[in-house]
């Protein structure tokens, strides 16, 4: 019969609030429960007051990183890449904006700026290194770090790789407007890795899935002249 009436009491405990409100009394009248209890709030409460001031000073230094991000750029459109990687004494470049800044949104994209950048330069290696640090979930740039990671590649006859990347461009997010640059890009890796039938389904899939890109006409001339090859 006590076993029972242990049961009921939890019974009573889940449906009257009444019990549950004593039942917490009782708990909290037990100093060691107590202080349990207020030690377990402090900790709570110190972590909403960190994650508070960490995305404060996280706002604030994307705030200056931006602005310092916006110079940088500028250099890299006018093709001066030694002042967009490393500023001009007066404003930062993207690499001392990625050490300055490190996780703003701005130094993320300074990795892409950085690597595209050293890709320009011929520094493959450093080009393929930003670009994989860097992240987004933007449909067009993430994409557009894939193709520059294959294209570096490419520059170094690594045509494996360089199809890695390319495939990867080409199966982010799929687009009208860059998958079929991406497309080309892998049918010429492709071609040039000897994947002669691989590169003439590559340009065969410009033809049926992007009928109105500009590439039409290049993918249709490609795809008969691999496969004549292939054969």
């Amino acid at each position: 019969m006590a076993k029972k009436k242990k049961k009921d009491e939890g019974i009573q405990v889940l449906e009257d609030p009444n019990a549950i409100v004593d039942k917490a009394n009782e708990f909290l009248s037990n100093k060691r429960n107590k202080g349990l209890v207020f030690g377990i709030g402090g900790v709570i409460a110190l972590a909403i007051v960190a994650f508070s001031g960490y995305n404060y000073y996280i706002t604030s230094q994307n705030t200056t990183a931006q602005e310092e991000l916006f110079q940088a750029q500028y250099y890299f459109e006018a093709d001066s890449l030694g002042l967009a990687l490393n500023g001009d004494g007066n404003s930062y470049g993207f690499l001392e904006i990625i050490d300055e800044f490190s996780g703003t949104k701005a130094a993320n994209l300074s990795r892409f700026y950085a690597g595209a950048s050293y890709l320009k330069l011929g520094a493959f290696d450093e080009a393929i290194r930003y670009l994989n640090d860097f992240s987004s979930n933007d449909y067009l740039i993430q994409a557009r770090a894939y193709a520059l990671v294959g294209d570096a590649y490419t520059e170094q006859d690594n045509f494996d790789n360089a199809i890695d990347y390319y495939q990867k461009a080409v199966n982010y997010k799929p687009n009208k407007s860059f998958t079929p640059i991406y497309l080309k890009k892998l049918a010429i890796a492709q071609e040039q890795n000897g994947n002669l039938q691989d590169a003439a389904d590559t340009y065969q899939s410009i033809e049926k899935e992007y009928p109105q890109s500009p590439l039409i006409n290049d993918a249709k001339k490609h795809k008969a002249r691999l496969q004549a090859l292939a054969q």
